[in-house]
């Protein structure tokens, strides 16, 4: 079993800056990638960004445009997710995820969630 916890969301004005936090709890077998996904009310869960589990390699969302930048602290076992310029529609609940792919926007490959944590971008 994998457990994740998520921290570091909260209220943030349009165009300032945030990081998010995973940290993760022991390890299964198939699990390869960690991602970011958010949720906002109403929507569809959509990819935002992953790193494989070494760090060594990352995949993002299109919408993302170089505002985020995904990274991984090894020996703290815990990813970050910094993101810049934020806007209105980048408020949602974000999660972190742990699966077994890598180079795709799709939720499937991810077996392990975390409880999520708010982001609001007023603007």
């Amino acid at each position: 079993q994998v457990q994740l916890v998520e921290s570091g969301g909260g209220l943030v004005q349009a165009g300032g800056s945030l990081r998010l936090s995973c940290a993760a709890a022991g390890r299964a077998r198939s699990t390869y990638a960690i991602g970011w996904f958010r949720q906002a009310p109403g929507k569809e869960r959509e990819f935002v960004a992953a790193i494989n589990w070494s760090g060594g390699f990352t995949y993002y969302a299109d919408f993302v445009k170089g505002r985020f930048t995904i990274s991984r602290d090894a020996a703290k076992n815990t990813m970050y997710l910094q993101m810049n310029s934020l806007r209105p529609e980048d408020t949602a609940v974000y999660y972190c995820a742990a699966g077994s792919a890598l180079f795709t926007t799709s939720d499937r490959p991810y077996a392990f969630w975390g409880q999520g944590t708010q982001l609001t971008v007023s603007s």
